[in-house]
C-alpha cells in the first residue's frame, strides 16, 4: 500500500485565473529564485517556479567548470533531447531547452517528489521496518517491470540508456515509477558526435576519467562488454544492468563490489557470478526467478535475453504464477504454480462442495 501524507491544497484560483501580462516573461526570464535540489558529477538541478503557469518545475544546468567543454555541452544537449522525444509514462517529461540571460544551457522538467531506488535497497539492506513493509518482493518487482517497460519503450525508438543503476529509478509519492538520466545514452543509427575527445571517451565506454577527475558511468552497473571497451553496444547492454537490479532486489546486496574499476573489471570478465539464493539463503529466493536473474545476467551477451521484451515477460509471468521461459519446472513445482493461478477456483469449488454437503447433511 502506498503511504502518503495528508497535505492542504497547493493550488489556488489567483494562481490559475489571472490574467498574462502583455509584457509577460519567456526563457529563463520567467523562472523564480533557484534552489538547489540535487548535485551530479556534471551537473546541478534546482527546483524553481514557472511564473507564467505558477508550476514548481526542476531546472537543470551544467557545473560552472565544465560550461565551456564541447564535449560536456553536447552530452547536457543529448540528455535533454533524448528525455524529451522518449514520450513514455516512465519518463520526465522537459518543458522547455534554452540558454539564459548570461548564456548558459538550461533545461526543465517535470519535479517528482519520492525517494530512488538505490536508497529503498539501501533500508531494506539494513532491515528498516517501515520500509520492508513498504516494499516487499512482489511491489519490487513491480517497479523493475515498470522499468523495463520504459527502457523496451526507449528500444523501441532506438535509444539505449548504458547507465541503469537503482539510482536512477526514482518512485514517486504516488507509486509512479521513473527512469532518470539520459545523459550518456546512445541513440542507435544516429552519426556519432564529431569530436575526438568523445569519440576516444565513447570508445571507452564513459569510464575514464575526465582532465577535471568526474568519472562517467557506473562500474559496478556496467555489462562485461562496456567494461572490456567494446566499441558496438546494442540493447543487450540495458538487459544485464536490469539484472544487477533484479539481483540487488532478490538478495539486498551488491552483484559486484572492488576497490576500484580495475577490481570490478576482473569479476565482471573473468570471476564466476554470485547466484542469488547461495548469496542471501535466508531470502528463499524462488528457483525460477533466480533463474530470470542469471539468464539477463550472462557473460555473453548473445547468450542473454535477446531482448528487454523477453525479461519483462517472464518477469510479468512470475508476477501471474506462470511458468517463465528460462527454468525447466518438475512436476510438483508444475503443480504448486497451478494452485496459485487458481486458487479463487479451487476455493470456490471446495466452497460449493462443503455448502452442498451441510445441505445434504440437514435434510436428513
Amino acid at each position: 500500500m502506498i503511504k502518503t501524507k495528508p497535505s492542504k491544497p497547493v493550488l489556488h484560483p489567483s494562481e490559475t485565473d489571472h490574467l498574462l501580462p502583455s509584457a509577460w516573461k519567456s526563457g529563463s526570464l520567467k523562472y523564480d529564485e533557484l534552489k538547489p535540489l540535487a548535485e551530479g558529477g556534471t551537473g546541478k538541478i534546482h527546483t524553481t517556479v514557472d511564473q507564467n503557469l505558477h508550476r514548481t518545475v526542476a531546472y537543470k544546468t551544467l557545473h560552472t567548470d565544465l560550461r565551456d567543454s564541447e564535449i560536456e555541452t553536447k552530452r547536457f544537449l543529448r540528455e535533454a533531447r533524448v528525455t524529451a522525444n522518449i514520450q513514455h509514462p516512465g519518463t520526465l517529461p522537459v518543458y522547455e531547452l534554452g540558454r539564459d540571460r548570461e548564456g548558459q544551457l538550461f533545461f526543465t522538467m517535470k519535479k517528482v517528489e519520492g525517494r530512488d531506488l538505490r536508497q529503498i535497497l539501501l533500508d531494506l539492506r539494513h532491515e528498516v521496518p517501515d520500509v520492508m513493509d513498504e516494499f516487499p518482493l512482489p511491489r519490487l518487482l513491480d517497479i523493475l517491470i515498470q522499468v523495463c517497460q520504459t527502457i523496451a519503450y526507449a528500444h523501441d525508438i532506438g535509444v539505449i540508456h548504458r547507465d541503469l543503476k537503482p539510482a536512477n529509478v526514482i518512485i514517486g509519492k504516488f507509486g509512479e515509477v521513473y527512469v532518470l538520466d539520459w545523459g550518456l545514452a546512445k541513440v542507435m543509427g544516429s552519426p556519432r558526435l564529431s569530436s575526438p575527445e568523445l569519440l576516444e571517451e565513447e570508445d571507452q565506454q564513459d569510464v575514464s576519467l575526465t582532465p577535471t577527475g568526474r568519472h562517467y558511468g557506473t562500474p559496478m552497473y556496467m555489462s562485461p562488454e562496456i567494461a572490456r571497451g567494446d566499441s558496438e553496444l546494442d540493447h543487450r547492454t540495458d538487459v544485464f544492468s536490469l539484472g544487477i537490479m533484479l539481483f540487488e532486489i532478490l538478495t539486498h546486496r551488491f552483484f559486484v563490489e572492488g576497490e576500484d574499476f580495475i577490481e570490478i573489471k576482473k569479476k565482471l570478465l573473468e570471476d564466476p557470478f554470485p547466484l542469488p539464493r547461495e548469496i542471501a539463503p535466508e531470502k528463499s529466493i524462488p528457483k525460477d526467478l533466480q533463474a530470470v536473474c542469471m539468464q539477463a545476467l550472462k557473460r555473453n551477451k548473445e547468450d542473454r535475453y535477446p531482448a528487454v521484451t523477453d525479461l519483462l515477460a517472464d518477469l510479468q509471468r512470475f508476477r501471474h504464477h506462470e511458468e517463465v521461459s528460462v527454468y525447466w519446472y518438475s512436476g510438483w513445482e508444475k503443480l504448486t504454480r497451478w494452485n496459485h493461478r487458481h486458487a479463487y477456483f479451487i476455493l470456490s469449488i471446495l466452497s460449493a462442495m462443503t455448502g452442498a454437503g451441510l445441505y445434504a447433511l440437514f435434510q436428513k
